[in-house]
């Protein structure tokens, strides 16, 4: 996979703790595009997430970069309003020095380049984004050079996958002339027109 050390996941992450500001306490109990997540279990992920490639991107490697997505339920940090929008944005800062895409380094118990993890960040917080976004009933444009990036390596999976396989489970047929955002989606195993139960 090409490096993309250039990849500023500042703009992304600004998005993504923007979504998480705009979620009402009445929907934390909602689902989500995710089966197993609540609104509440998302955002925690996301706080989980945001630790662990921060510390996966300063080669701080131990607790937050060891356990495996989904082994534990996602916990929801006390004043979570403004943890989340702290982690992100440590997160963006610390892959903003170019040694973190450089060498070898872990994120959920995995070993993997550098390059590899910053680009992975990225599609955490583009789909995750969308998943939130999409659960709260807000509107929602990532960053263009994050979405790029998330779309590539979520196809490259796939075809490496091959038999309609994706990085996330099965991809959900969408058309080749669908904008961007809903092919990326599509390929992480999502459906594009998913909304929230009761959602006008």
């Amino acid at each position: 996979m090409t490096s993309m050390t250039d990849l500023d996941l500042g703009p992304q992450a600004l998005i993504v703790a923007r979504l998480a500001a705009g979620v009402p306490e009445a929907r934390l109990a909602g689902r989500t595009p995710c089966p197993e997540y609540a609104v509440t279990d998302l955002l925690g992920h996301l706080a989980g997430l945001s630790l662990a490639f921060r510390d996966a991107a300063r080669k701080d490697l131990g607790p937050s970069t060891a356990v495996p997505p989904g082994s534990t339920r996602p916990v929801l940090p006390a004043g979570w309003r403004a943890e989340l929008p702290r982690l992100l944005a440590e997160l963006a800062e610390a892959w903003r020095d170019p040694h973190a895409w450089t060498g070898f380094t872990r994120a959920g118990g995995v070993d993997l380049p550098g390059d590899v993890a910053g680009i992975v960040a990225a599609d955490e917080l583009v789909i995750h984004g969308w998943d939130l976004a999409r659960a709260t009933g807000q509107a929602y444009a990532p960053d263009p050079a994050a979405l790029r990036a998330s779309h590539t390596f979520l196809l490259a999976a796939a075809e490496e996958q091959g038999d309609g396989g994706g990085l996330f489970g099965a991809a959900v047929p969408v058309p080749e002339r669908a904008p961007l955002l809903d092919r990326t989606v599509g390929l992480s195993g999502r459906d594009p027109n998913w909304t929230a139960p009761g959602a006008a």
